[in-house]
């Protein structure tokens, strides 16, 4: 059984495996745009819906590039934006309009907000039954959850990540990305892909829930499996790891380079590498447990062996090894690396003198791979093409 097939999309000359989806995105910021140019790459007919001021992250600068944040640049390719005025009732038509033709609806008003305009998830379902709704929040929708408004910086500290993050002696960090905003993204990702294939056999859609609470705990993973089974407090270690040495940057002769030796194999190699072959047989360090419980005896070894080398020199050895670890390099230089590597990082999107470097998506596909169409759209670039769609009778 198939699900209901929505009008054609308004431009829909995208090709890859999601060729055909459309999605009417009223998310905004990072989370929700994260997900849906993940899809959008993969061939989903993606329509921004933004209020008349546009998303926030529009704002969000510097830096910038041609007058325009980079941080708006850097989640929105590869879609389509529509300006909708939802207290106006001619563009909340349209607004209702696009959730009837749409194959998935993604929102991150806090919840219950869409319902205000009669497009929650039962009101959309009641004329659309099958729509793949997705929404995300930042504490979920109980009705404690639902009065918080949901950051990813909150989430961090009430997760417990930024109690993980800094030096021990010092002051909680938070990580210097939005992580959890990120990962949120890719979860909400995964469940409509699962939703859409219940369709395929069923089809009938369904709401799918993702809050930013929830993917941090799943995400903190050892730290918060330490604490559910394991009954401990995991607690801020600066760069060294809980249950595993060596497993962190350690200086060398002029900065530092991360070393990891994540089994008895490669902490042998290791010690071959730095010409401490000894420190493999030393009854002290046999195990991984043994070299974690010793790890203050062992890391000051390391470290003069490391120091009769420059960060290049030990990165070359290492990786004529295939010993893990590398330098800890800037945002740029990791840009760098990935190419030199042949990972071809840096894609172009759009034509000509408009078009912006933008990052690849991560996924490769060996028959229908991501596509770069047209780069972030300006706000209601496409107003009057997705308008005259949505005025045509559908079928």
């Amino acid at each position: 059984m198939t699900s209901p097939t929505p009008a054609s999309a308004p431009h829909a000359d995208a090709t890859g495996p999601l060729s055909g989806l459309v999605v009417a995105d009223f998310s905004r910021i990072l989370a929700g745009p994260y997900a849906t140019m993940l899809l959008a790459d993969l061939g989903a007919e993606v329509v921004k819906v933004e209020g008349p001021s546009g998303d926030d992250t529009r704002t969000w600068m510097p830096p910038v590039r041609d007058g325009i944040s980079t941080y708006y640049l850097g989640v929105n390719r590869n879609k389509r934006s529509i300006a909708l005025n939802l207290k106006d009732p001619d563009d909340l038509g349209l607004a209702r309009e696009l959730a009837g033709r749409a194959d998935v609806l993604i929102e991150n008003m806090r919840p219950g907000g869409m319902a205000r305009f009669g497009l929650d998830f039962d009101s959309v379902r009641a004329t659309n039954p099958g729509i793949v709704y997705a929404s995300i929040s930042g504490f979920g929708s109980t009705p404690e959850g639902a009065k918080l408004a949901g950051y990813d910086l909150m989430v961090q500290g009430i997760s417990g990540l930024m109690s993980l993050t800094g030096d021990p002696a010092g002051e909680a960090y938070r990580a210097g990305i939005s992580v959890f905003d990120v990962m949120a993204g890719m979860h909400a990702a995964i469940g409509i892909l699962a939703a859409i294939n219940h369709r395929h056999a069923t089809g009938q859609g369904q709401h799918v829930e993702v809050n930013l609470l929830s993917s941090a705990l799943s995400g903190l993973v050892n730290h918060s499996s330490a604490a559910v089974a394991g009954g401990v407090t995991p607690y801020r270690m600066g760069n060294a790891h809980p249950s595993l040495f060596p497993y962190e940057p350690l200086p060398t002769a002029d900065g530092a380079i991360i070393v990891i030796a994540g089994n008895n194999g490669q902490f042998a190699l290791l010690c071959d590498v730095l010409g401490v072959p000894e420190l493999a047989e030393d009854d002290r360090f046999q195990s991984n447990e043994d070299r974690t419980a010793r790890r203050d005896q062992l890391k000051p070894l390391l470290v003069d062996a490391l120091a009769k080398g420059t960060t290049e020199e030990w990165f070359a050895r290492f990786r004529e090894k295939g010993l893990p670890g590398g330098p800890v390099n800037t945002v740029p230089e990791g840009v760098a690396f990935a190419d030199s590597i042949g990972l071809e990082p840096v894609v172009e999107v759009g034509e000509g003198d408009a078009a912006i470097p933008s990052v690849r998506n991560p996924i490769s596909f060996s028959t229908t791979p991501p596509s770069y169409r047209y780069a972030p759209p300006a706000l209601d670039e496409h107003g009057d093409e997705v308008r005259a769609w949505l005025r045509r009778p559908r079928g």
